[in-house]
């Protein structure tokens, strides 16, 4: 009787939210900046350690508890959460399948299925969604395998080599996605139907501050006054005809002599639609772009992202090209939250 009722106070022992919420915010912020973590953040996620480590339930149970001690020390957090090989989120089962280890390198493979419908294809991309919580030294990845339309099944495989040569203990390892992306377009090698002979010479411009960019001549041209601005092309209304469902073109021009493209993506964070352009002469060989940049807009309530790329080619030579590019799409997007922790061993 005694054991029973112990059990029942030791599952209600929770720590304070707020403390917990705080200490993570700390330490992740130290995280990201590289730099040491202070004594008072140290202090309080110790505290919260020695709590979890007297009721090692708070760690299976809690995920703020779970990132906490995972911050602090991966191998405490991997070897308190239980093993679960499968986990139903939104109609998705996830379920690892099995698994190889030879020496230093660990393979496993996991599956996501669509228990209600279609939502899952041959073109499911995990979107950087997925998280591989190990607790020891290595390096992770995950990709995409194969899909079986009979079973509405998509397999993915999670490679895991140790460093420095290193044979993978047979330690618990968690992976855990957030969502995907399904339906998924390629257009490579499209023709935009643009006469660049027409472009204008003289379009509305304006300074953007940017939020990324590359390119040979990127460096200098987002130089202004020693912030990150770059002169763009104004969006204009989607020209018509571009022909790519959820990526829109927003103006062409030439801008101090040189030829400027840009196209708007709504609602970026929810897909993965991006492209880029490049320029064919009529010998068939490809330009390049001298440089691209980013910008973001709030327009009716949706954050928009606008991509500017930028030519070293004038209105007098745009007889000798014709504009075109490459574009990834996705229609789908579908949430859950799904977790499986599985031991590091031989299995089929």
């Amino acid at each position: 009787m005694f054991k029973v009722i112990y059990r029942q106070l030791n599952d209600q022992i929770e720590p304070d939210a707020a403390l917990m919420a705080d200490t993570l915010n700390r330490l992740r912020q130290k995280k990201r900046r590289g730099g040491a973590i202070r004594r008072p953040a140290l202090a309080m996620a110790a505290l919260c350690l020695c709590l979890v480590l007297a009721v090692p339930v708070l760690a299976a149970t809690l995920e703020p508890v779970y990132e906490l001690v995972y911050l602090i020390s991966p191998a405490a957090a991997q070897f308190f959460t239980p093993v679960q090989k499968s986990d139903t989120s939104n109609g998705i089962k996830m379920e690892v399948v099995s698994a190889d280890i030879r020496d230093n390198v660990a393979k496993v493979y996991i599956t996501l299925q669509d228990l209600t419908s279609d939502r899952i294809d041959g073109t499911t991309d995990l979107y950087d969604s997925y998280d591989i919580r190990l607790p020891f030294s290595a390096s992770a990845h995950c990709e995409r395998l194969g899909y079986n339309p009979d079973s509405r099944t998509v397999t993915f495989l999670i490679t895991i080599e140790g460093e420095a040569g290193q044979s993978i203990p047979k330690d618990k390892v968690t992976f855990s996605v957030g969502m995907f992306l399904s339906d998924k377009h390629d257009y490579e090698g499209f023709e935009i139907p643009v006469d660049l002979e027409k472009a204008s010479t003289a379009p509305s411009t304006g300074m953007q501050e940017i939020f990324g960019g590359s390119g040979e001549d990127f460096k200098e041209a987002v130089d202004w006054h020693g912030q990150s601005q770059a002169l763009a092309l104004v969006p204009g209304e989607p020209l018509p005809g571009f022909g790519i469902d959820g990526i829109e073109l927003t103006g062409i021009g030439y801008v101090k002599g040189r030829l400027h493209v840009q196209i708007r993506v709504k609602d970026p964070l929810n897909n993965d639609n991006h492209g880029f352009f490049y320029l064919v002469d009529q010998e068939g060989t490809r330009l390049e772009c001298n440089y691209a940049f980013a910008f973001r807009a709030q327009e009716e309530g949706l954050r928009v992202a606008y991509n500017e790329f930028v030519f070293d080619v004038g209105p007098a030579k745009a007889f000798q090209y014709a504009l075109y590019g490459d574009f990834y799409t996705s229609g789908k997007k579908t949430e859950g939250g799904w977790k499986v922790t599985f031991p590091l061993q031989n299995e089929e």
